[in-house]
């Protein structure tokens, strides 16, 4: 029995269609299982394996690896808190801890109704926003205290969900085409490309082997003379 939705799966399909091979759908697939359950589920990661003909080892290796992708649960909205050295000195520590606080819980841990899992991040690349938050990946700005709270006061109520969707959609638009470049020019390309390099490396061997020719020469004329 699958355990992802006929029409996630259908989509699960459809990614793998645009790919020359299997496997490379791995990750865009568990995107789409994270959609469907907020996390990714043993037995999703087991139907995702039979799907890219890989083992479901190999999709846990590869979901572990990634931040964005979480093998437990997680609450409905990831909160991710940037203490880089931007956001450090703009005061992050301090809205981390106010944040641990006010929601009861630890960074990497889940508040008791579900809604809200709080997390310490590395750089969020919004550095002229500090301190840098992301709510299920999307910016929401520099926070103060005060703003984090009407924001999660705004999470709980439903007042973002047009900005905000729940943890695991990462996109709501859906990828309709794959490689559109002809697979026998791109070999081509490749080859070329190869054969450039090799003649760049042969260039460089020559060029060092007339140098060092000619130091010995030099050496062998100051010697006569």
């Amino acid at each position: 029995m699958s355990h992802l939705r006929p029409e996630v799966r259908s989509r699960a399909l459809e990614l793998i269609a645009l790919y020359p091979e299997r496997r490379s759908a791995l990750i865009p697939i568990c995107h789409l299982a994270q959609e469907q359950d907020g996390w990714l589920r043993p037995e999703a990661m087991e139907e995702i394996a039979e799907l890219v003909g890989v083992t479901p080892a190999e999709v846990r290796g590869t979901a572990t690896f990634y931040d964005m992708l979480h093998t437990e649960e997680v609450g409905t909205y990831l909160v991710s808190v940037c203490t880089n050295i931007a956001c450090l000195l703009g005061g992050a520590l301090e809205l981390l801890e106010h944040a641990e606080e006010t929601l009861g819980v630890r960074a990497g841990g889940t508040t008791e109704d579900g809604a809200i899992t709080l997390e310490e991040a590395e750089c969020l690349a919004d550095c002229d926003r500090v301190p840098c938050v992301q709510v299920n990946h999307r910016y929401v700005g520099g926070q103060t205290p005060e703003s984090f709270d009407r924001l999660v006061a705004d999470l709980r109520a439903g007042r973002l969900t047009d900005t905000v969707p729940s943890h695991g959609t990462l996109v709501r638009v859906r990828r309709s085409v794959g490689l559109q470049a002809d697979r026998q020019e791109v070999a081509r390309q490749r080859a070329a490309m190869a054969g450039a390099q090799a003649a760049r490396a042969a260039e460089r061997e020559r060029q060092k082997a007339a140098a060092g020719e000619g130091g010995a020469g030099s050496a062998s004329g100051g010697g006569q003379g």
